[in-house]
């Protein structure tokens, strides 16, 4: 009995620690302003629970982006497989949902982004963007490395960049999701006449 109730009390835990995280990111005025201490006081626990079950850093901002995405995952995956669209719609498609996704969770990207975990580029949710885009481009008529063409795709929507263009540069969310929807369509070219 008693180890069921620790495991219920880690669970609590848990989704204490991702929710208080998940807000703090989300009223900060910048990644770097939310400190593992002000999370755990946030959630009710302490320093050294977030660091056994997270590792680090680095671990508990990929654990609250993988439990903001995976909703976002579910209906991505429901719209690439509904028939209907054609590839390059289902691109455009792709980089919409990711670029409001970063708009809408700017510092919390950008915090992952420069977490100290080597690479944005090896992050899971990077590995799962890339390979979903990867898989459309491959059916673009005229797209000769559809491996290349995501990354560079995804490069314009780096949450860096995207914080930059909104908060900085004081662009309006519906103003950068039409410049990279332009933006595709240059990368993507002309469909062809049989394209519909």
């Amino acid at each position: 009995m008693a180890e069921r109730a620790e495991r219920a009390d880690a669970v609590r835990n848990r989704e204490a620690v991702l929710a208080a995280a998940d807000a703090l990111f989300a009223a900060s005025g910048s990644p770097h302003s939310v400190s593992m201490d002000e999370i755990a006081v946030a959630a009710g626990v302490g320093k050294g629970t977030l660091f056994r079950r997270f590792g680090d850093r680095a671990g508990l901002i990929g654990a609250v982006i993988a439990s903001r995405i995976e909703p976002l995952r579910q209906a991505v995956r429901e719209a690439q497989e509904a028939p209907g669209p054609t590839p390059r719609q289902r691109v455009r498609d792709l980089l919409d949902a990711s670029l409001r996704f970063k708009i809408e969770n700017r510092n919390l990207m950008s915090a992952a982004e420069d977490a100290g975990i080597g690479s944005p580029y090896e992050a899971e949710h990077y590995g799962w963007w890339h390979e979903m885009l990867r898989a459309q481009l491959e059916d673009v008529p005229g797209i000769r490395d559809a491996d290349f063409t995501a990354h560079a795709l995804l490069a314009a929507i780096r949450a860096d960049l995207v914080a930059h263009l909104v908060d900085d540069a004081k662009m309006t969310p519906e103003g950068l999701r039409s410049a990279l929807a332009a933006y595709v369509d240059t990368v993507l070219g002309a469909p062809a006449a049989d394209e519909g």
